[in-house]
């Protein structure tokens, strides 16, 4: 019995040291030596604590495909002009290629797609007189998977770009799929980090389309051309002001191929601030390629569809560097080279919800649900020495056992206190409490039958367990189940209520047993006081 009892009151207290460690980074910062042997992990605040921001996005699927389709579009026919594959017509329609040519051109043709284009599909073919017109279709397996990507891609993108923004413990994780729960606490600037998250950053290279300007400017937009809209900001007013202009639709470099970007002064650029980017050896290349077959032509910077920068290229430029300039403020600079740097979205991203927390509201609520949590704690300390005398303060050692244990596994776990968190605690504890009243009210049946103090007290814990045990887990399954099917608050509190539920079987039954056997032991008394 001594050796049992030894082993229980050792475990209780490691694990109160455990839980001790892991709460002091909550109560203070470790500094000096401390700093090296007391964990850094602490108990997050969420949104509805904190203030923050609260994103839910969408990725424009649709777009998506559009944007694949046109890639493929031109990848095809830049391949057959390559192989020398002779076409009349290439088309697309949704997720489909459509291709005419001369039938003996076919085996040429279906060659470049199987080396090329593995996931492109024969879809169905016609003749009309002595021309083939085939068609090319994507799978939806293919479709489903491509799209799948995206979101994955969209929520790293996202990631790099919050990261660098500097907000600290943000919640990004896939909700459905195609959209994105973002999480942003303590965000000062809400419309800022809103139009960080949002852009697109397609970065783009095309060449202006000098030839056709005439016959832009009598309303007529050549094929192959397109029109976009360049913006320039006027130094002395900080005024934008925004000018049509013509290009070629083909795009001669994106930014995929893109390595840094970081924001620069001075220069060229009258000290402000500018954009110095660089790319890859492919991108280097191609870079090379296009400046030297283009001198004295303007080659415009598009970021997102619209027009930055449209410089005359003087010169072959080699070694992969590039600058971005447009009038930029600082914070303008420094956003779009964490979009660049972090990488461009797949697609673009539509808010389907936005909701901004001010500080202020978090630290209202912060003020009631501790306000709350600690009337009701001592209200429930008061009654159950009221009420059950000396039993009733191990029961209320047991409860902080519990707590001190329940904050604990907050904090090595990195958990995010929310006010449903909250809620889940103060669940926790009357769980607790009503643990004890079943165990009290069996051990006071037990007295009333004549038993000894002894027998009571073992008899009571003995039959009060199938009914504690039953509580718990019919309350995990529920936990579970919240868990499982729920987001954001609604997880927050079944992962509360999870642990909780766990060390209160612990503290419940374990550790409040463990005193009941110490004091009868050491003290042997003929009356319990119960």
């Amino acid at each position: 019995m001594l050796k049992s009892l030894k082993l229980r009151f050792t475990l209780v207290l490691i694990f109160l040291v455990i839980s001790v460690i892991f709460c002091l980074p909550n109560v203070f910062e470790p500094k000096g030596a401390l700093k090296k042997y007391l964990p850094s992990d602490k108990i997050h605040l969420g949104l509805d604590l904190k203030g923050g921001m609260h994103l839910l996005l969408e990725l424009d699927t649709i777009k998506l495909m559009e944007n694949m389709i046109d890639r493929k579009l031109v990848a095809l026919k830049d391949s057959m002009i390559r192989e020398g594959v002779r076409f009349l017509a290439l088309d697309k329609r949704n997720n489909t290629l459509s291709v005419s040519i001369r039938p003996e051109q076919k085996d040429k043709l279906y060659n470049i797609i199987g080396k090329e284009f593995p996931d492109l599909k024969a879809g169905g073919s016609d003749t009309t007189g002595d021309t083939l017109h085939l068609s090319f279709i994507i799978p939806h397996n293919e479709i489903a998977g491509i799209k799948d990507n995206a979101v994955r891609q969209a929520l790293e993108a996202i990631r790099n770009r919050i990261d660098q923004f500097g907000v600290t413990e943000p919640v990004i994780v896939q909700q459905g799929e195609n959209q994105l729960l973002v999480q942003l606490p303590g965000v000062k600037d809400p419309q800022r980090a809103l139009e960080l998250i949002g852009k697109t950053a397609q970065l783009e290279f095309k060449l202006v389309d000098e030839d056709n300007i005439t016959r832009f400017q009598g309303g007529s937009v050549p094929e192959g051309s397109e029109v976009l809209t360049m913006r320039t900001r006027n130094r002395e007013t900080g005024i934008y002001t925004t000018t049509s202009m013509l290009l070629k639709k083909q795009a001669l470099l994106t930014g995929e191929l893109l390595t840094d970007a970081k924001v620069r002064i001075g220069g060229e650029f009258n000290n402000e601030p500018y954009i110095a980017i660089e790319f890859d050896s492919e991108g280097a290349r191609l870079f090379d390629k296009i400046t030297a077959e283009n001198v004295g032509k303007r080659l415009a910077i598009i970021l997102d569809n619209t027009v930055y920068s449209a410089p005359v290229i003087k010169e072959r430029i080699s070694g992969g560097k590039a600058s971005i300039s447009g009038g930029f403020t600082m914070d303008e600079a420094k956003d779009l080279a964490i979009v660049l740097r972090a990488g461009a979205l797949p697609a673009p991203v539509k808010v389907v919800q936005n909701i901004t927390i001010g500080p202020t509201l978090g630290q209202d609520s912060i003020n009631k649900a501790v306000k709350a949590t600690f009337v009701g704690s001592i209200l429930v300390i008061i009654f159950m020495i009221v009420y059950y005398r000396l039993s009733g303060v191990i029961a209320n050692i047991a409860l902080l056992l519990n707590l001190l244990y329940l904050l604990g596994a907050f904090s090595a776990l990195k958990a995010t206190m929310t006010l449903p968190g909250i809620a889940g605690i103060a669940l926790t504890i009357g769980m607790g409490v009503d643990s004890n009243v079943l165990i009290f009210e069996r051990i006071r049946e037990e007295l009333r039958l004549g038993k000894t103090v002894r027998a009571a007290v073992d008899g009571g814990y003995t039959k009060a367990w199938v009914a504690i045990f039953d509580s718990h887990i019919t309350t995990l399954i529920t936990a579970c189940v919240l868990f499982i099917f729920g987001t954001g608050p609604i997880k927050g509190f079944a992962i509360t209520l999870i642990i909780g539920m766990i060390i209160n079987l612990f503290t419940a039954v374990f550790g409040s047993k463990a005193i009941f056997d110490l004091i009868l032991m050491k003290y042997k008394p003929r009356k319990l006081s119960i």
